[in-house]
C-alpha cells in the first residue's frame, strides 16, 4: 500500500531521510544527472529579475515588533526626563516600568494579532486592537503599582504624558507601515518568490488558488515540468514554462527562490522521489501542495500560503532571525579573534614575505553558498611557480611544492587565518561545511561524482572550521571514503545547526588543532 494511502500523519521525515541517503541510487543515473542544464533565453532572463535579495514576511514583522518596543521605551524615557527628571538612585525603577510596559504592549498586541501582514496592511480596522493592547499594557501597569503600593511615588503627569503620546506613535507608525507593506510588495522588497513544479490542470488550479488570497505575499516566477507540451502546456494560467526540473536547479541557483512548491498527487510518491533526489540540495523550502487531495492529516502536518495547505518535505536551513542570529555570531567572533590574532597574523606575513618570493595572501576559488564561486584567501604556503589554484592535485605528505614555511603553516593551520576577511565581507561563516576547490578531486574524479548528495552541504555558507574538521576529518582527501564521511558530517551539521552547536566547535577547534597527523 502506498504510504500516502489512509488518514495517518504525513511523514515528511521518513521522505527526507529517503532522499537525503548517500549513494542511494544507481551510478550511472547519478552521473546522467550531473550534466550540466543550460538555461534557456527566457528562463535565464527572468532568472535575472530575481537576482536581488527579499525580505521575508517574518524577517519585517520581527523588526517592527524591535521597533514598536525600542519606540515605545523611548517616548516614555524622553517624557521621563524632561518632566520628572529622577534622581540616580530612581532611574532604574523608572527604566524598569519602561522596559516592563514596552514589552507587555509588544506582547498583547501579538496576542491582538497586529502583526499579521493582513493586520499591517489594514492599519485603520486593526487600530481599536492595537488601542486596546496598549490599553490593556497600562492598565497591568497600575495595578503592579497598586499591588506595590508605590503608586503615589509616580509622576500621573509622566504615565499620562507617555500613554498619550504612545497612542499617537501607534496610529501614525501603523499608517506608514501600512503605506510601506504595499509598497514593498509592489517592488518585490517584501515577498516569497516561489516556483511551481509539475504543470497541466493541477498546476492551473494551485496557482488560481493561490492568487486568489487575499494579501498575497507570493511571487510565482515560473513553471519547470519534465513532461512535454501534449502533457503539460508552455503557459498555465498566465506563466510560462520555463524549462525541466534539471534546468530549475540551475534557475534557482541564479535567482534568489524562496520556495518550490509540488503540484503533484500525493500518490505519485515514486515521481516526488525522483525529483527530490535532484532538488533537495537547494537552500529553498520544498513543500507539497495539498489543497487539491482529499486525504486529511493532523494540523501539525501541515504549514499554509495563506489558507492553502502545505506539507513540508524540506525547510531552508538556517533562515529569517537564525540567519542574523548567525552572523551576529561571526561579526563578534571573527572582531575577537583579529583583536587577539593579529601579532600572529602579521608574524606570518613576514615569514611568507621573507622566506619566498610571491604574494603573501593565495587566493582560490571555491564554491560557497548555493554554489557560487568565491575567492577565499590565505596566506601562501606554496612556491609561487608551484602553486596549484584549481587544486586538482591534492597536497600530499612532503609535498616539494610547499615552503619550509608553509608547511608549519599548513600544520597549525595559520595558513586559514586570513579568512575570517572572507567572514567579515559575508562570504564565508565562522563555522560551516569547509569550502572546497572549484575543481578539488579525488582519484581523478571530483567530488560531486564520488558522492550523491554532495552539492546539498552547499544549503549555508562554508565555515573556516566545521563540524567535520573536529571530528577528524581534517587534511588530504586521498580517498572515496574521506569525502564520504565529511560530507556526511557536513550535513549532519545543517540538520542539527545551533548557536550553540557553533559556539562547541568554535571552542574545540584549537584543540583538534593540535592533531596535525593529516594536515600536510
Amino acid at each position: 500500500m502506498n504510504q500516502f494511502d489512509g488518514t495517518e500523519s504525513f511523514d515528511a521525515e521518513a521522505l527526507r531521510k529517503k532522499v537525503s541517503t548517500i549513494a542511494t541510487i544507481d551510478r550511472e543515473a547519478t552521473q546522467a544527472e550531473k550534466a550540466p542544464a543550460g538555461l534557456n533565453p527566457l528562463a535565464r532572463r527572468i532568472a535575472l529579475q530575481f537576482r536581488a535579495d527579499t525580505y521575508s514576511p517574518a524577517m519585517m514583522i520581527g523588526l517592527i515588533r524591535l521597533l514598536d518596543f525600542c519606540a515605545l521605551f523611548a517616548i516614555g524615557y524622553a517624557i521621563n526626563t524632561q518632566y520628572v527628571g529622577p534622581s540616580l538612585a530612581d532611574l532604574p525603577v523608572y527604566i524598569a516600568i519602561l522596559t516592563g510596559g514596552s514589552a507587555f504592549a509588544v506582547i498583547t498586541m501579538q496576542l491582538a494579532d497586529a502583526y499579521q501582514v493582513p493586520a499591517l496592511r489594514a492599519w485603520l480596522r486593526m487600530m481599536p486592537r492595537i488601542l486596546g493592547a496598549w490599553t490593556g499594557a497600562f492598565g497591568v501597569i497600575a495595578l503592579t503599582l497598586f499591588f506595590l503600593k508605590s503608586g503615589h511615588l509616580y509622576s500621573r503627569v509622566w504615565v499620562g504624558g507617555w500613554f498619550a503620546a504612545g497612542v499617537l506613535f501607534l496610529v501614525a507608525e501603523r499608517a506608514f507601515i501600512a503605506y510601506s507593506v504595499k509598497h514593498w510588495s509592489r517592488n518585490g522588497t517584501m515577498e516569497r518568490r516561489a516556483v511551481i513544479i509539475g504543470g497541466g490542470a493541477p498546476a492551473k488550479e494551485l496557482i488560481r488558488t493561490i492568487e486568489h488570497q487575499p494579501d498575497n505575499d507570493i511571487r510565482i516566477c515560473g513553471i519547470f515540468d519534465d513532461r512535454d507540451e501534449r502533457r503539460s502546456p508552455n503557459v498555465i494560467a498566465g506563466y510560462p514554462k520555463l524549462g525541466t526540473v534539471d534546468e530549475l536547479v540551475e534557475f534557482a541557483r541564479m535567482a534568489r527562490i524562496d520556495m518550490l512548491i509540488f503540484s503533484l498527487p500525493l500518490t505519485a510518491e515514486d515521481r516526488i522521489l525522483t525529483l527530490l533526489r535532484k532538488l533537495w540540495v537547494l537552500p529553498v523550502d520544498i513543500r507539497l501542495a495539498a489543497h487539491a487531495n482529499n486525504l486529511r492529516f493532523r494540523p501539525r502536518s501541515y504549514s499554509h500560503v495563506g489558507k492553502v495547505p502545505m506539507l513540508d518535505i524540506f525547510d531552508k536551513p538556517i533562515a529569517d532571525w537564525d540567519s542574523v542570529a548567525k552572523r551576529c555570531f561571526d561579526v563578534f567572533f571573527s572582531l575577537v579573534a583579529l583583536a587577539m590574532l593579529w601579532p600572529v597574523m602579521l608574524g606570518a606575513a613576514v615569514a611568507v614575505k621573507l622566506t619566498s618570493p610571491g604574494p603573501i595572501i593565495f587566493k582560490q576559488k571555491r564554491h560557497g553558498f548555493n554554489n557560487e564561486i568565491i575567492e577565499v584567501y590565505k596566506f601562501r604556503s606554496m612556491y609561487t611557480h608551484l602553486s596549484d589554484p584549481t587544486a586538482r592535485n591534492a597536497v600530499t605528505k612532503g609535498d616539494p611544492r610547499v615552503t619550509p614555511v608553509g608547511r608549519f603553516l599548513r600544520k597549525s593551520s595559520i595558513d586559514e587565518l586570513p579568512q575570517i576577511f572572507n567572514v567579515l565581507k559575508g562570504e564565508l561563516s565562522l563555522v560551516g561545511p569547509r569550502p572546497h576547490a572549484v575543481h578539488a578531486q579525488t582519484q581523478d574524479r571530483i567530488y560531486s561524482d564520488v558522492v550523491e548528495g554532495y552539492f546539498a552541504r552547499h544549503r549555508v555558507k562554508p565555515g573556516v572550521t566545521g563540524w567535520a574538521q573536529i571530528n577528524g576529518w581534517r587534511g588530504e582527501v586521498d580517498n572515496d571514503e574521506k569525502i564520504r564521511f565529511r560530507t556526511a558530517f557536513d550535513l549532519y551539521y545543517i540538520e542539527n545547526w545551533s548557536l550553540f552547536l557553533d559556539l562547541k566547535i568554535l571552542f574545540l577547534t584549537p584543540m583538534r588543532l593540535l592533531n596535525t597527523e593529516n594536515a600536510y
